[in-house]
């Protein structure tokens, strides 16, 4: 009898199209390939409005999953990468994807992640957090007289750079508050720090490792943008190099980074982890507790370079999510 797999795939945020894809991707791949005759997949759709569907019907969610033995949690951004489906999942009692609510809340949350990283070891950018409910005019004026620039301007929580601006003169700043604000009530102003972009994937139980880090990306944006931000992103514009041109030494640390975030802060399954390589050190951005699993995205980039398909990787998670005790 097959397993049944339900893709969660959508959802209120503003990375529900991006979601889209990486669960059309997710339902591919399961349907069409060696894994087809093990697992009966069936998509379950949440809408812009937090509305879940089950064969195309709304539904509340313990009816979309009745029957479910497992989820692949395909959504991005707030409500599906912030703990709040997952707690819900384990709630009902459903087995499911990706780090577990505690976690996920933790490093949804750029600030908190940060901090952590630092109390670690890890070389992290300077940064200040500011309300979007401050007087923004006053914070952008004092900001541009005190913080170093160019920063870059982004909210406190959130993927997929939404938001997100590179701040180098006032103008700019005042303009990427609002931005970021637009997002979440908490405002990230950091440092920029000018390098090359690398990020390193992390996979548990793989190749005789409990935590393997795959090889470093290196990421080109192409010349007329700034940093890596949404639409280089998706556009298919942007050149990833894997392995990344770094030093022996440069992917031995990001390798060893990417594995110490991942194990420390409780991740579970796979993560992908983005740093800047910088003639000042190797400084830690973030981590992707549900990284995009599009054509575009960069994880299954750096699985096929280490000869895994995409179907095996999918195939080695839910294995996880239904045999591995969470940390």
């Amino acid at each position: 009898m097959r397993e049944v797999v339900g893709v969660l795939r959508g959802g209120p945020s503003s990375e529900y199209e991006v979601s889209l894809k990486s669960g059309a991707s997710v339902l591919a791949a399961l349907n069409e390939g060696q894994y087809k005759d093990k697992y009966d997949v069936r998509d379950i759709f949440i809408d812009r409005e937090g509305v879940w569907h089950a064969g195309g019907i709304p539904a509340n969610p313990d009816r979309a999953l009745q029957g479910i033995d497992v989820v692949f949690n395909a959504l991005h951004g707030e409500y599906g990468e912030d703990g709040n489906v997952q707690r819900l999942l384990q709630t009902l009692g459903v087995p499911y994807t990706g780090s577990g609510p505690e976690s996920a809340a933790l490093t949804f949350n750029k600030h908190l992640t940060n901090t952590q990283a630092k109390k670690l070891g890890v070389k992290v950018a300077h940064n200040i957090l500011v309300n979007a409910d401050d007087d923004l005019d006053a914070r952008a004026f004092e900001l541009f007289r005190s913080f170093p620039h160019p920063a870059i301007v982004k909210p406190v929580r959130g993927g997929s750079s939404v938001g997100t601006t590179v701040a180098d003169s006032y103008h700019a700043l005042r303009t990427g508050l609002d931005r970021a604000a637009a997002v979440s009530p908490v405002i990230l102003v950091e440092e920029f720090i000018k390098g090359r972009e690398a990020t390193v994937g992390v996979l548990d139980h793989f190749r005789n490792e409990d935590t393997y880090a795959l090889m470093p990306v290196e990421i080109i944006p192409a010349p007329h943008r700034s940093f890596f931000d949404y639409d280089a992103k998706y556009s298919g514009e942007t050149t990833e190099r894997v392995p990344g041109n770094f030093t022996d030494e440069q992917k031995r640390e990001l390798a060893r980074v990417a594995k110490l975030v991942h194990s420390e802060m409780g991740l579970d399954h796979y993560s992908r982890s983005d740093f800047i390589v910088s003639p000042r050190g190797i400084y830690f951005l973030e981590v992707n507790t549900l990284p995009g699993l599009t054509q575009e995205s960069l994880l299954p980039k750096a699985l096929h370079a280490v000869g895994m398909k995409f179907a095996d990787f999918l195939e080695h998670v839910l294995t996880l999510a239904r045999t591995r005790t969470r940390k």
